[in-house]
């Protein structure tokens, strides 16, 4: 596995361990693929997360893991954040794909955008995500990944937890 995925999938897994919102809204959520700048994932729809809500929430969380795609462990704070709804996400029991891109990264901001697709491939909606990343960009577990992800070439590669 790369390690921008397994950095990926440990900062996942740390927001999961704070039993915050996260935990709660979307355990299951799986993880596909992470690139820095990028990452797909899918969630099979359930009764408890079928509102639209669930779209910004995901945005949320999607936003701060493209962040963390390009080594950030601390994704920062969110600024501004939206959704817009194209159509149905699905019924109980679909499963909803999303890929958070990371659009733009300075040394205060990160912006994001992630799309919603339903099993069809048809776009279901997208959303925004700005973060404010000015503290975080020197957190002690931040790494720098080669270009394709695949090595960690500053930090330490902690692999999964």
């Amino acid at each position: 596995m790369a390690a921008c995925m397994r950095f990926t999938r440990r900062v996942w897994q740390s927001f999961v361990t704070n039993k915050g919102h996260d935990a709660q809204c979307f355990p299951n959520l799986q993880i596909l693929r992470a690139v820095p700048g990028q990452v797909e994932v899918s969630l099979k729809l359930e009764q408890y997360n079928t509102h639209g809500g669930l779209i910004l929430s995901l945005t949320d969380t999607l936003g701060s893991l493209a962040v963390a795609s390009k080594g950030h462990y601390m994704t920062g704070v969110s600024t501004d954040i939206g959704t817009s709804f194209v159509r149905p996400a699905g019924r109980v029991g679909d499963t909803l794909h999303a890929k958070a891109v990371l659009t733009g990264l300075g040394k205060q901001l990160a912006y994001t955008r992630v799309d919603f697709t339903n099993p069809s491939g048809d776009l279901v909606a997208y959303g925004y995500h700005t973060k404010y990343i000015g503290k975080s960009s020197s957190h002690s577990e931040n790494v720098k990944f080669s270009e394709d992800g695949e090595t960690v070439l500053e930090g330490e590669d902690k692999g999964v937890v």
